[in-house]
């Protein structure tokens, strides 16, 4: 009997289990995927070992990569870049940690209050989850970001945006500044050497600019796992939860059960009420079910397979809402041709952005060849110059949209992905009820009922479509004020990879599911703690940071209202989870 089940360790869970268990809770971690105990042994910075979404070491699937990915069932063209595994996506972000808008709260007053998704806000202001962000920025930690030249030409486009540089956490204008990231920043020999012998730890510390982001961290080599240099949550907030016993006085150490696949969410009907009692889960490697109960269970299985639990579970869903809103940030992506070195693929992936509140943002984003190659072969207007699919999208960039191919294709990449700069527009989209998670009718599989993305990516409201056209032609504008020689925009299909809303948290019942505490609403004792549970698209963020600061407000609600726990925030530090401490106890029992 525990007191506290989490299922899924991604973004959001082990945020939980590290708060609660640190507070003298009896805390199970479930992982449907692998842990990568050992990733120097297990990983490579290989591309394709990495990312394929059919057998790379980050996907979809279970720990035996030789039995196949996980199936979703996708009616539209699109690519759902979701990973399992402990850590969950967070293995292949890449650190951004932006606050969301201030617009997308209840209470927001402000002269463009009009211009964000009115009808579904956060049911609490801003100002409240201010206390929960700090905490989160202290603990990963984030920090601005190290930078080197793909940023200082991005910068270069941005002067001539006309937009001044921000120098606060919270937006409140069109700006632009380095990005606030969970990377650790360069220390020692990091970012002044090229040997290999040289980046090894203690003599190199955070980020060694390997730009291998999207492959998982593992540098610098010989750091203890709590020092790898990006805080995805396999590297700080797990570790934090696996020894809370040793870093916080009362803390108990949580139980990680990986490859362990939840089924089923169990209820009972406890003095009127339907209450969460329990867990039943199917260990990857046997086939075995397993039960364990709790007084309070999580769900953090991310924006796909957290619906589909509940839906699988049988669990009420009387506004029909379980499922629905599944919501991006419409992407685009916007390249530039330099004649000069641009540095794209050294260094973090994603160091410097532009904000525009009430349309969306813009990153830099650097990439390894193989994946700039699938960056410019995914359009929804076909080939460029050659066919729209009736899209005819043209603008402040070279041409028509669309992929490139043949010669065209060949000269951009002559002079190799470090004469080019990538932009990825990032729309705030509003919440629509028909994008949704439902149950396939494919047959079953080993987890039940698939689940079935239905995501209308032409179907957008004008204002998503009015963001995305805005934020794209700023984009060109950008590279073009930098210095590019030509300009492409590849009009993207939908790339599921920034989703939330799922499960939203709302202020009314009639669509949303979770109360203003992130409980649900029909069922006690049964809280939601991945991107599912964002009431909106944040106004463009990306969405880790607010995830993680609401899993962090969730933790301390379940502590007050089922432990008779004192709210901590505001009342005693943070421990970062780069101490002393973790490191020890991490070393201590071989983890």
């Amino acid at each position: 009997m525990y007191d506290v089940i989490i299922i899924g360790a991604g973004g959001g869970g082990p945020v939980v289990a590290a708060e609660l268990a640190g507070r003298g809770l009896h805390v199970a971690l479930l992982e449907g995927g692998p842990r990568h105990a050992r990733p120097r042994e297990e990983w490579t910075h290989f591309e394709n070992d990495a990312n394929n979404p059919v057998s790379g070491f980050l996907r979809f699937g279970p720990a035996d990569r030789a039995r196949p990915a996980w199936f979703r069932e996708t009616p539209q063209n699109s690519f759902m870049w979701q990973l399992s595994g402990v850590g969950g996506t967070t293995q292949h972000y890449y650190g951004n940690c932006p606050r969301a808008y201030p617009g997308v709260f209840a209470g927001y007053g402000g002269a463009d209050a009009g211009a964000y998704d009115v009808e579904h806000r956060f049911p609490f202001p801003y100002a409240e989850l201010v206390p929960y962000y700090e905490w989160v920025e202290a603990t990963l930690p984030v920090q601005t970001a190290a930078m080197g030249a793909k940023e200082e030409v991005f910068f270069r486009g941005c002067e001539t945006l006309g937009i001044p540089v921000q120098t606060t956490k919270t937006t409140h204008q069109a700006s632009y500044r380095p990005q606030e990231n969970a990377i650790l920043q360069p220390g020692g020999n990091a970012g002044r050497t090229r040997d290999p012998r040289l980046l090894t730890y203690p003599a190199a510390t955070g980020c060694t600019f390997c730009g291998a982001c999207m492959q998982g961290c593992m540098q610098p080599l010989a750091a203890p796992r709590n020092l790898f240099a990006k805080r995805s949550t396999d590297n700080s907030y797990v570790p934090m939860a696996l020894t809370a016993d040793a870093w916080k006085a009362g803390g108990k150490a949580a139980t990680l059960i990986a490859d362990a696949f939840a089924i089923q969410i169990h209820t009972e009907v406890q003095g009127g009420e339907l209450v969460a009692t329990g867990v039943t889960y199917r260990l990857g490697s046997t086939g075995e079910l397993s039960r364990v109960d709790a007084r309070v269970v999580v769900l953090a299985g991310g924006c796909t397979e957290s619906p589909r639990l509940w839906l699988n579970s049988g669990l009420p869903n009387p506004n029909d809402w379980v499922g629905r809103g599944y919501t991006d940030h419409f992407f685009d992506w916007v390249i530039g041709a330099f004649d000069s070195y641009t540095g794209s693929s050294k260094g973090a992936a994603s160091s410097a952005r532009c904000d525009f509140p009430g349309y969306g943002g813009l990153e830099n984003v650097g990439l390894a060849p193989a994946l700039q190659a699938f960056s410019m072969l995914f359009s929804d207007s076909g080939v460029r110059g050659h066919y729209d699919n009736g899209r005819g999208m043209t603008g402040a960039w070279d041409g028509p949209a669309g992929r490139l191919i043949g010669p065209e294709l060949k000269e951009i990449l002559a002079g190799g992905v470090d004469r080019l700069l990538n932009v990825l527009v990032i729309s705030d989209d509003d919440v629509e009820a028909q994008n949704r998670v439902s149950l396939s009718a494919f047959p079953a599989d080993e987890h039940g009922p698939a689940p079935r993305v239905e995501f209308h990516q032409r179907r957008r409201s004008a204002r998503t479509l009015r963001n995305r056209e805005y934020l794209a032609e700023r984009a060109a504008q950008l590279l073009r004020g930098a210095g590019a020689r030509k300009v492409y925009r590849l009009d993207w299909g939908p790339l599921l990879l920034h989703v939330q809303s799922t499960m939203r948290m709302g202020a009314s019942a009639a669509d949303s599911v979770l109360d203003e505490s992130a409980e649900a609403r029909w069922v006690k004792r049964l809280f939601v703690a991945d991107n599912s549970a964002l009431s909106n698209s944040l106004g463009g963020p990306n969405p880790t940071l607010t995830t993680q600061a609401l899993a962090t407000r969730t933790a301390e609600k379940i502590f007050q209202r089922y432990f008779g726990g004192d709210p901590w925030v505001n009342r005693e530090s943070p421990t970062v989870s780069t101490d002393a401490r973790i490191t020890a106890a991490l070393l201590a029992r071989g983890l």
